[in-house]
């Protein structure tokens, strides 16, 4: 079954953010938009590469109203201990948050069971937290928070102007389609 257009299922979980630890529910992800990226494991190779270029990228989606969670199954004392000793990692400042009961792995359907790991999964929230965009990828191919910013654009766009769709490839202030039967067979 798809995630895409359900509402985040209730969970509680513990998080590191800014030198704290704070609790995280699936109320922080209403009321804005929300981006959810899950990634293996703490002290591994291609996941600091990818939460760095999400913290390079961070104030262009706090720009579009959007905040940024990272998830994996480890617990948010690793991801402090990550914080304090990995440059890539020190630099983040979006909330981290802790999934060792692997209750939103599962509720997110990224739960690797044969590992307890997470795939990388990411996910677009609307502000009424409802699943707008899904994307998971093996564990050996990193992602691209700039593309990620095309698509939050994307979906933005399609939920301010009812009725528009956006074509492939498509740039913020760039062209649109209207489905209708007179567009039926013209692409």
């Amino acid at each position: 079954m798809s995630l895409i257009g359900t509402e985040v299922k209730p969970f509680t979980a513990e998080a590191y953010h800014n030198g704290k630890f704070i609790t995280v529910t699936e109320q922080d992800f209403k009321g804005k938009w929300s981006i959810v990226v899950f990634y293996p494991a703490d002290f591994t190779f291609v996941c600091p590469t990818e939460l760095e270029d999400l913290q390079n990228n961070y104030e262009k989606f706090k720009a579009l109203g959007a905040e940024v969670y990272s998830v994996s199954t480890d617990t948010h004392y690793t991801h402090k201990a990550w914080h304090d000793t990995s440059e890539a990692i020190k630099k983040i400042t979006y909330v981290m948050i802790g999934d060792p009961s692997h209750t939103l792995s599962r509720n997110f359907d990224v739960l690797n069971e044969a590992t307890g790991l997470a795939d990388r999964g990411t996910f677009i929230i609307d502000p009424d937290g409802v699943i707008q965009y899904v994307e998971v990828s093996a564990e050996n191919v990193g992602r691209n928070a700039e593309a990620l910013i095309d698509k939050i654009k994307a979906a933005q766009y399609v939920r301010n102007h009812p009725g528009e769709v956006c074509p492939a490839k498509w740039k913020e202030g760039g062209a649109t389609l209207k489905p209708s039967i007179d567009l039926v067979g013209k692409i």
